[in-house]
């Protein structure tokens, strides 16, 4: 039996559980967890991000990279979600990542449905398989790989 969690987390209740804070802090709400199963969280990707200045100042788009990093921590989310770890200084470190493509450019006005789901879990090491959407298309994709530390 699937249990759903209910409640929405919003920006305070991430930043209850991850560490990163602004400019790095790439996840802005988690909108859906299903324990064991998935988690769906979003990114609005805004005009005045400070990496728009410089990527690229005449056609601004999100760095791939940027988007890996937000699919990477709404991993870290699930992970410490499935454990019912809240607020202990718990932290997940980002070890691989493996299979990425990147479909379409994100842009500003943008918002990122950022898709995550389980691939194995064993002991302090968490493999998920994540996608990146913008209006139902898919712009991004990877598997990647993180550690639980603390």
């Amino acid at each position: 039996m699937t249990e759903k969690k209910s409640s929405i987390l919003d920006i305070n209740g991430i930043k209850k559980i991850l560490p990163h804070r602004y400019p790095f802090l790439l996840v802005d709400k988690v909108i859906e967890f299903k324990k064991g199963e998935q988690i769906t969280a979003l990114k609005n990707v805004t005009a005045n991000e400070e990496f728009f200045q410089g990527h690229f100042p005449n056609f601004p788009i999100m760095p791939g990279v940027l988007v890996i990093e937000a699919l990477a921590q709404t991993s870290a989310l699930y992970y410490l979600l499935e454990n019912d770890i809240k607020d202990n200084g718990a932290s997940v470190f980002f070890m691989a990542i493996d299979d990425a493509k990147f479909r379409k450019p994100v842009v500003p006005g943008d918002t990122l449905h950022l898709v995550v789901n389980p691939v194995k879990v064993r002991g302090k090491i968490c493999k998920t398989r994540g996608e990146a959407y913008v209006d139902g298309s898919l712009v991004c994709e990877a598997n990647l790989t993180a550690m639980l530390e603390g």
